[in-house]
């Protein structure tokens, strides 16, 4: 009470209200990856809203580059188009995804502009100047998937022990689509380790959305006419040369895959090399010289380079060289109009591919927002989606789902006739935890955790007495009741769904007192999805 010494009337407010546990946000996501625009924002969290605002702050997206080639017979034009470099930088596109699926604020980390080569160094600067950031609790590591597998994979394993120390965030990954689902699979499964695999979830495969590809009509070259021969060679292994008189633009691509037992695809000017993992070049040249045999080759052939000893590497739609550049689009916005109208049609039909984790983390946002956190973030349809880059089937992802050796679950988005492009998993990494299994659980604890530290720090330096236990106890077990009452926690009563323990003799010693600790133990039964609902059926006797 206040020392009165002047005669008068006083007013003193008494506070009656306990103190309450507020939630914490639980989807705000972090893309990290390149931007048009960098300046002094490189390696600096800033939060944002819209794409707008994106725009404004860091710019637009890499100006996509194509070669169109252009071919009239009697009046009417056709057209070829081509990808003059394999995507790497998708942080624009995968934010536009992630506000198309419900998004919400987020943090934007660029770790420089679109004239660096991506690599590791830069994402691992990233993640140390996100340890200062409080908010963010969902860690994308967009652009990232343009490093190597092993480097990709060891930034997952620096983020997941970020998100374990902190306790606050948790890691959307994406698996790398390189040498068919099988291979790829293994890869993440070799090479993520097997520490804090409960702070963190993997999605495959890719989606081919419906967002168009950004470019400038500078970055768009027009050709015409008839091709020369063209090669392509990796040294010591093979050389693919093409003679066709086809107007496109010829390209390879080779896959790896896991048999040593190599496919040929010809597709007008693309050729496609698949299943060459662990094979020489001679070996490789004389499969094709059987195949070349019995297959129309439409001007490809395959060659062996050098000594022929060495083995293939993976490439990804490759031009061969000799391909003539041509002139910018803008050359014809004003001498061809009719041409540039009908080349900006065709460009607008090509649509790009992203990695899953940015449409991901929007269906984590809305479902956060709509049903809460507690909610599986799973069995939902995709926006500005396509279909999966490739079909999924039971039996494959029965493979992908439980991992028996390491319990490293991957959650799979499938496409269901009917339905569309479904989310079809909701397990962590830690797929063999009974405690962490599902996505939801993991973040319900985070919820709860991250919230009741916040909300309890008032009673630091407080008197360590029965009355600020009271305080505690009665402000966590008010917030608790109204998690269950939302359906957050199972249990037919309060009684059965949490508890909240403190006190001397309960969770304290007294030289627990004496050395100024106050324990509080909770215990939570978390609401868990219903991943294999089995309904029985049998045969009954007819009675009358």
């Amino acid at each position: 009470m206040a020392n009165y010494t002047t005669p008068g009337v006083y007013v003193e407010e008494i506070s009656t209200l306990p103190p309450s546990v507020a939630d914490v946000s639980t989807a705000v996501p972090v893309f990290i990856g390149y931007t048009e625009k960098s300046d002094d924002l490189q390696f600096t969290p800033v939060k944002i809203s819209t794409m707008l605002e994106f725009e404004q702050i860091f710019g637009k997206a890499f100006a996509k580059q194509f070669e169109v080639s252009v071919t009239t017979v009697n009046g009417v034009d056709s057209f070829s188009i081509q990808n003059t470099a394999d995507d790497k930088f998708f942080l624009y596109y995968s934010l536009k995804i992630y506000f198309d699926n419900g998004g919400g604020g987020c943090y934007i980390i660029s770790t420089g502009d679109f004239t660096a080569t991506p690599s590791a160094g830069d994402f691992e600067k990233a993640l140390e100047s996100l340890k200062k950031e409080d908010e963010p609790t969902l860690i994308v590591l967009t652009d990232a998937v343009s490093l190597a597998k092993a480097e990709y994979y060891n930034l997952c394993k620096e983020a997941l022990d970020q998100c374990a120390t902190l306790g606050d965030r948790f890691l959307i990954a994406d698996v790398i689509e390189e040498d068919g689902l099988s291979q790829d699979t293994k890869d993440l499964r070799d090479n993520i380790g097997t520490n804090d695999l409960k702070y963190g979830a993997a999605y495959a495969p890719y989606l081919n959305t419906l967002i168009p590809y950004q470019y400038t009509e500078d970055s768009v070259s027009i050709i015409a006419g008839s091709k020369s021969a063209k090669s392509f060679v990796q040294n010591n292994a093979v050389e693919v040369a093409y003679t066709g008189t086809d107007t496109g633009i010829p390209t390879i691509k080779i896959v790896k895959g896991s048999l040593a037992d190599p496919e040929f695809k010809i597709e007008g000017v693309a050729i496609e090399i698949r299943n060459v993992k662990g094979m020489k070049g001679k070996d490789v040249v004389d499969k094709w010289k059987d195949w070349s045999s019995k297959n129309t080759t439409t001007g490809f052939d395959i060659k062996v380079n050098g000594a022929g000893d060495q083995e293939l590497d993976s490439v990804g739609s490759s031009i061969l060289t000799g391909s003539d550049v041509g002139v910018s689009l803008s050359s014809k916005k004003d001498t061809n109009t009719s041409l540039y109208n009908k080349i900006k049609t065709e460009l607008a039909k090509r649509k790009i591919t992203l990695p899953p984790s940015g449409a991901i983390a929007g269906i984590y946002a809305k479902t956060d927002r709509e049903r809460g956190v507690w909610k599986a973030p799973a069995n939902l349809s995709l926006n500005s989606v396509l279909g999966p880059t490739f079909k999924i089937n039971d039996d494959e992802q029965s493979g992908l789902n439980v991992d028996p050796d390491a319990g490293k679950s991957i959650n799979v988005i499938r496409s269901f006739t009917g339905k569309g492009t479904l989310v079809w998993g909701a397990r962590t990494l830690a797929g063999n935890d009974n405690e962490w299994r599902y996505i939801s659980v993991r973040r319900l604890f985070n919820l709860i955790e991250e919230s009741t530290k916040k909300a309890t720090a008032f009673a630091v330096f407080e008197g360590n007495d029965a009355t600020t236990w009271l305080k505690v106890k009665a402000m966590i077990d008010s917030y608790l009741y109204g998690l269950w009452q939302q359906g957050a926690l199972a249990g037919s009563s309060a009684e059965a769904a949490y508890y909240v323990n403190i006190g001397l003799g309960k969770t304290m010693t007294a030289q627990d007192v004496l050395e100024g600790r106050l324990i509080v133990e909770i215990g939570i039964a978390a609401v868990r999805p219903a991943e294999f609902i089995v309904i029985k059926f049998m045969h009954k006797l007819q009675e009358a």
